[in-house]
């Protein structure tokens, strides 16, 4: 069932759950992009096929809030938002260990390894590489996990994972950048926040999700905005 949190001629505004692909892939499994297309198509008895413009992505095993184009035109704007960082995305995540500094920027230059879709923070010099920034919060630590709040600058593959992996802080459940918990839910990644202007009435739009109160979400007060 598709959990819609705004919508109207222009714009969708809608929840990823976890472990769900944004767009197809190799696995064939059920993807966001095409639960959309189906949602719009039966709700206002379209027929042939729907256009769904897809300006942002979100991986796999994170979750949260995205939001889809309806039409061209406002595909074009809002990936021109984001081209220009007039795009606001905010993040929370759990990741391990206690972080460093309370509150600071990530500067990286990361490079994605295609045969193994991983990515990894490189010097700068290195062929291919790109500059990765984000912007931290930290909001609580507990049990030896901190759950903190981002604001991504760069829009890199991986990136809040990679960043914080390699400085010791792995997202919980990320196994796949070195977290020791093991997760089949996904990991304690998810976009809490996204703002922007609407593509055509040129007002702001804010829309706010809190993360599922289930593990290891359910160890924090969640109910936190970054200034």
């Amino acid at each position: 069932m598709l959990n819609v949190v705004y919508e109207d001629n222009h714009i969708i505004v809608v929840e990823k759950p976890f472990n769900m692909p944004t767009q197809e892939d190799e696995s064939k499994d059920r993807d966001l992009l095409t639960a959309v297309k189906e949602y719009v198509k039966v709700k206002y008895d379209k027929p042939g096929d729907v256009y769904i413009g897809m300006v942002h992505r979100l991986d796999r095993v994170a979750g949260g809030l995205m939001v889809f184009a309806r039409t061209s035109k406002a595909a074009s704007r809002l990936s021109e938002q984001i081209r220009d960082r007039e795009f606001y995305k905010e993040y929370m995540a759990v990741v391990e260990g206690h972080i460093k500094a309370e509150k600071a920027q990530l500067v990286d230059y990361v490079k994605k390894d295609k045969d193994t879709n991983t990515v990894k923070v490189v010097s700068k010099n290195v062929k291919d590489s790109k500059e990765a920034i984000l912007k931290y919060e930290m909001i609580e630590s507990k049990d030896r996990l901190t759950l903190i709040s981002v604001n991504l600058l760069t829009g890199r593959p991986h990136q809040i994972r990679v960043q914080f992996s390699s400085r010791e802080n792995p997202i919980w459940g990320d196994g796949k950048y070195g977290s020791s918990y093991k997760s089949r839910k996904g990991i304690a990644l998810w976009s809490t926040k996204l703002e922007f202007m609407h593509p055509t009435k040129k007002t702001k739009m804010t829309f706010v999700l809190e993360p599922p109160l289930v593990e290891p979400w359910d160890k924090f007060k969640v109910n936190r905005k970054m200034d």
